[in-house]
């Protein structure tokens, strides 16, 4: 999509266009196609089918209500933060007393959407042109074009010293995919450091899987998961140097800790496993829940908490565990036949089978369920059969921690 193919979907006729798609079937496209083109410009009817899309597959990061409002580029909309943690991270900033921020590599403006609707006066800069124009039209929109100003530039040239806070959001993807090197983000992972250091707050959006040893000692780095899966990680500054942090949404619930625990010894499996949040294991912060726990791991080098007793815990799903088995194929076959399970839960850590490698080969068939658990115990590998647990009611969450630091 250029610029001139999204400047006409914001015409009068872009816009009744896209709207009359709003519940059009893509595998209807062509069909559709041939019948808008009697009516409309053939590439406004392109641009528009392809917005369509780009809208139905945003429903699950922003919600109906806005997604079907908003604009996308195709990249844009994979990258961009997920609603409901932009609104944790601009609640966090809030309760910093942050009123006004600067957003480097905005993209299509998620963040800025969840800034902007806390009374947080934005300053969105990108240096792509098209990705620009959509989120101003974004901002104009959603009706916070009052606090959002756009503008298009080369981020490492943007002065900032008039803001409270800095967000930069490096781009992490390339030609060939994601890229893993923090030095080769666009802009590098260094010279966000170094604009995060002069501002008095500042957030930097990472990757999950950036090492321990990469953060840098004056931030507090925080790893976020939604609905159990990990979404990524921040650089934060200004708040609390050398703590790490599990953020766990919706709630938000949270762990954190400036001196984590050592990890805690490996033995027998129990009656209860307990499998850590995403963002509990990337923060390194499973000796917390453990001891919480008063749990065990099965294994020195495996995240799977085991104890005798069921208690509740947000940052964990806890597993009844029915049997532990030496890994086998045949075994595991003719267990499942016997208890008629045809619907199976595969979980791995370290295996290396595949999930649905292992389903077709045991072929599991009945009406029963179970959950089965292919890792190691006590450095050999093995199988944990179980189910879900319902464990007593968790805490209330708690609002997101401001942790000022200076």
């Amino acid at each position: 999509m250029t610029p001139e193919d999204f400047a006409a979907l914001l015409t009068p006729e872009g816009r009744a266009l896209l709207d009359s798609l709003r519940d059009y079937d893509p595998a209807q496209e062509l069909a559709v196609a041939t019948r808008l083109r009697r009516e409309h410009p053939a590439g406004l009817v392109s641009a528009a089918l392809g917005q369509a899309r780009l809208r139905q597959r945003a429903v699950a990061k922003f919600g109906a209500e806005d997604a079907f409002r908003m604009y996308f580029t195709p990249g844009g909309g994979e990258m961009a933060t997920r609603a409901s943690v932009a609104s944790y991270r601009a609640e966090r900033l809030a309760a910093l007393g942050v009123r006004s921020l600067a957003d480097l590599c905005c993209g299509i403006g998620g963040d800025a959407l969840a800034l902007a609707r806390l009374g947080i006066r934005v300053l969105a800069v990108d240096h792509d042109p098209l990705t620009v124009a959509v989120a101003r039209a974004n901002a104009e929109v959603l009706g916070l074009a009052d606090l959002i100003e756009v503008r298009e530039a080369d981020v490492t040239e943007v002065d900032t010293s008039g803001y409270d806070a800095v967000f930069i959001d490096p781009a992490r993807r390339g030609g060939r995919g994601r890229i893993f090197d923090p030095e080769s983000y666009s802009p590098p992972l260094s010279w966000a450091v170094e604009t995060a250091r002069a501002a008095k707050y500042a957030a930097i959006k990472i990757a999950p899987g950036i090492p321990h040893e990469a953060v840098p000692p004056e931030a507090e780095a925080e790893w976020i998961s939604d609905q159990g899966d990990v979404k990524e990680a921040v650089l934060w500054f200004g708040t609390a140097p050398g703590t790490v942090r599990a953020t766990l949404l919706p709630g938000p619930r949270g762990l954190h800790t400036a001196d984590p625990l050592p990890d805690p010894a490996a033995g027998p499996v129990g009656r209860w496993l307990y499998e850590p949040d995403g963002a509990v294991i990337r923060a390194h912060l499973v000796a917390e829940v453990a001891g919480e726990l008063d749990g065990r791991l099965i294994d020195p080098t495996i995240a799977y908490i085991t104890a005798d007793e069921l208690r509740a815990t947000p940052y964990a799903t806890p597993y009844e565990i029915t049997d532990v088995l030496p890994f086998g194929l045949k075994k595991l076959k003719a267990l499942l036949r016997e208890r008629g399970v045809g619907i199976l839960t595969v979980k791995k850590r370290g295996s290396a089978i595949e999930p649905e490698e292992l389903r077709r080969k045991v072929k599991p068939q009945g009406p029963n369920s179970a959950t089965v658990f292919l890792t190691r115990v006590a450095g050999a590998p093995s199988m944990l059969i179980g189910a879900p647990a319902v464990p007593p009611s968790v805490p209330a969450a708690v609002p997101p921690a401001a942790t000022p630091g200076r």
